[in-house]
């Protein structure tokens, strides 16, 4: 009996293709007859909508820092868009091979984390993870599960079924030898190591970067020499981060944290180019093709401006990864609000308006005697670290007081006379500054 659970193919593929880079083996065009183990995804949609059978679908993930970044976030959905479709998502932390290190990309050997560093990273990783994956329809593993439990002789043998020749032949390796930089012994086993997941998890799909084709396509090849099909292996590109030229990333500072507060999300986003909001609508967003295709002719034809487009983008980023509503009073009733929504009005109210936020907290200074100089008041607050940096703040007009900047770093508050002033350093800093 066929099951029906599945929906068609096609409708199937134009969801889990969106924004996928590179695709291993292609898809199989109209007439097209395969046999043996090495099934393209439509294929394998196919025979699992059939069967009623759902495809087992993984991403690896070595809990290498503790903080996961809106690029990360890129695998993570496509995952989930298998998930949605009803396919079993699963959720591969590696805490075995974070412990060797990825050699990808890597100009030399990285130095391997401890047990301790890997489990605490993992822990804060699952917390942030389910944040996009449904916790309850999630598998979750961990490759110490079967990496751990390997016999010298098993290594021996998952070693001899790939050729040194070959895995060589990866830029990063190939140029570390060009350069006399050392490669060890570990770097060339992760590969392999991270090929018996796939054995293991005996998975019809695996999902990654780009940049860890290489690595993927020797898990298709490992996969093989147990006597396996070879799973398809879903790459997705790297998102461009807020300078919309390198990839994100921490340490170029052009990322954004999604446990970051909705504020610090929204202004980011805001700040991107126009023309990089599409691609990030395609691959941080669950919006379809049609829909992003609709948003860009409304752009292109003036019926919505290409500000409100980059607001309602930011709205949704807000929104995934801080759920809950926020209460709202509109003319004297109260109500709720997505904190993306309540977060867009204040970001409206302190960018557009020119008003200030509608949260700033409250600094109080005693009734202590005589003046105090603004800069002195502004390391107080803290929105300085030094006097010296806050005279240069002032010296660069980027202190108001009231709405009127200040720039004479010798100003001085007359603490004799009960008041309260507002503060505003640079474009995001208030602060309330209340002489009593």
């Amino acid at each position: 009996m066929t099951e029906t659970r599945f929906k068609p193919v096609e409708e199937q593929l134009t969801y889990l293709m969106k924004g996928v880079a590179d695709i291993v083996p292609p898809l199989a065009g109209p007439g097209q007859i395969f046999v043996g183990s090495m099934l393209p995804l439509n294929v394998l949609l196919g025979r699992s909508k059939e069967t009623g059978i759902p495809l087992r679908v993984y991403l690896g993930v070595d809990p290498t820092a503790p903080d996961i970044h809106l690029g990360h976030t890129v695998v993570l959905r496509k995952l989930k868009h298998f998930q949605d479709l009803g396919h079993t998502a699963i959720f591969l932390i590696g805490d075995f091979s974070a412990m060797i290190g990825d050699p990808t990309g890597q100009s030399e050997t990285r130095p391997p984390l401890t047990r301790e560093q890997v489990d605490a990273n993992a822990k804060t990783y699952l917390a942030q993870v389910f944040k996009i994956l449904d916790k309850e329809k999630t598998e979750v593993r961990y490759n110490s599960e079967w990496l751990s439990k390997m016999s010298a002789g098993d290594v021996v043998r998952l070693c001899s079924h790939y050729r040194l020749a070959r895995m060589l032949e990866r830029e990063d390796f190939r140029s570390r030898l060009a350069n006399n930089q050392p490669i060890s012994v570990h770097e060339l086993l992760y590969p392999l190591l991270t090929a018996y997941d796939a054995v293991a998890l005996k998975s019809d799909v695996e999902i990654g970067a780009t940049e860890q084709k290489l690595n993927l396509l020797v898990h298709r090849d490992i996969q093989r020499e147990y006597g396996l099909p070879a799973e398809v292996a879903l790459m997705m590109p790297i998102l461009v981060g807020l300078d919309g030229q390198r990839k994100m990333s921490k340490s170029l500072g052009n990322y954004v944290g999604i446990t970051e507060p909705p504020d610090e999300i929204f202004g980011k986003i805001m700040s991107i180019p126009d023309e990089l909001m599409w691609s990030y609508y395609e691959l941080v967003t669950d919006r379809t093709p049609q829909e992003i295709a609709a948003l860009k002719q409304d752009v292109a034809k003036g019926r919505l401006h290409p500000r409100q487009a980059k607001v309602d983008l930011a709205k949704q980023v807000v929104d995934d990864f801080h759920r809950p509503t926020a209460d709202v009073v509109t003319n004297g009733v109260p109500g709720s609000v997505t904190i993306g929504t309540s977060t867009a009005a204040e970001f409206d109210r302190v960018y557009r308006d020119r008003q200030a936020p509608s949260d700033i907290p409250e600094n109080y200074i005693g009734s202590e005697p005589g003046k105090m100089r603004l800069s002195r008041a502004l390391v107080r607050l803290g929105a300085t670290d030094s006097r010296a940096e806050a005279e240069r703040l002032i010296k660069q007009n980027a202190v108001e007081i009231d709405n009127v900047v200040v720039s004479d770093p010798t100003f001085e508050f007359d603490l004799n006379i009960p008041r309260r002033y507002l503060l505003k350093i640079g474009k995001k800093k208030f602060f309330h500054f209340i002489v009593q």
